[in-house]
């Protein structure tokens, strides 16, 4: 095949199978293997017992439909020792987060590119880093950022970015203090009138599935993707809506949340915050979704409550 398409028998490696690797995994894994390719995975050490077997059950129903689980402690390996790992797959998709620690990022991507894959998908599922910049307050984006020029500063390895902004179910996460559904609270960062981008990791693995699959071939762009965007105002009605409960609402300005952030310069949760109360590169509007271009259904925030709720 001519090198704009997708070639069958793709050898594809993902890092990660948590979360949102899963959900990949789930749609990716029969997509590879119904053009003869084949998915590797790897994850943790401790995602093993003494037998050798994987102990979620998860990882053992993606393996039982084919993707291959390997153990590499990737937060401990140095890119050497990575480099070794990846060689010989026509393409690495990173769904290994945060979790791994500052620097893991860079580490990784360099580990790709000294590897020679002919194509990247980096873990930047998330805001759009390119405006949001360096000095956001996020040690782990400002990393995410310089990602980003490492894969610009090369031309081996093709690269595909997918902006996802947040996970939906972040914003219903207690410590991250937006949407407390027990406390039935809402805290608007930065206020009420502010934007942000929100798509489930299930909706984050059917669209990487397709936009890895595309013809002709994607190529060193940052695809739009999400399920919602929404103001912290607009997501307050809908909550109170779907739950029909009446919430405790308050708006956080970006100043009392640096001034919070100043006295408690750990706080992770509190770092998220203030990152999302800035309000730019945290949003974009739907008609610029690669999904909406394509026609393809996402599950909005009402219609993940609803599931949630039964």
């Amino acid at each position: 095949m001519e090198k704009d398409n997708v070639t069958t028998d793709q050898n594809v490696l993902v890092l990660g199978a948590g979360q949102l690797g899963a959900a990949v995994l789930e749609s990716l894994v029969p997509a590879v293997t119904a053009q003869n390719g084949s998915v590797c995975v790897i994850v943790s050490p401790g995602s093993f017992d003494e037998d050798g077997n994987l102990i979620s059950e998860t990882h053992q129903k993606l393996a039982d439909a084919g993707a291959k689980f390997i153990a590499v402690d990737v937060a401990d390996s140095s890119i050497a020792a990575l480099k070794p790992h990846f060689v010989g797959f026509d393409t690495v998709i990173n769904c290994m987060g945060f979790v791994a620690g500052p620097g893991t990022q860079l580490k990784i991507t360099s580990a790709v590119l000294e590897a020679g894959i002919n194509r990247y998908f980096p873990w930047q599922f998330g805001v759009n880093y390119d405006v949001v910049g360096k000095g956001s307050g996020q040690p782990v984006w400002d990393e995410q950022y310089d990602v980003r020029t490492l894969l610009r500063a090369q031309n081996q390895t093709e690269w595909v970015i997918i902006s996802t902004g947040m996970f939906t179910s972040f914003l219903f996460e207690p410590a991250f203090d937006v949407v407390n559904l027990s406390e039935k609270t809402i805290h608007a960062p930065g206020g009420w009138d502010t934007r942000v981008t929100v798509t489930s990791p299930q909706d984050i693995g059917r669209l990487a599935t397709a936009i890895y699959l595309h013809q002709p071939k994607i190529r060193n762009e940052v695809v739009f993707v999400a399920g919602e965007t929404t103001s912290y105002g607009e997501l307050a009605e809908t909550v109170e809506q779907v739950t029909k409960q009446t919430f405790t609402k308050k708006a956080f300005p970006l100043s009392v949340l640096l001034d919070q952030l100043r006295l408690h310069p750990d706080d992770q949760m509190l770092r998220y915050r203030a990152a999302f109360a800035r309000g730019d590169g945290m949003w974009w509007p739907m008609s610029d979704t690669w999904n909406a271009q394509n026609n393809i259904p996402t599950q909005d925030i009402a219609s993940w409550l609803r599931a949630y709720f039964h």
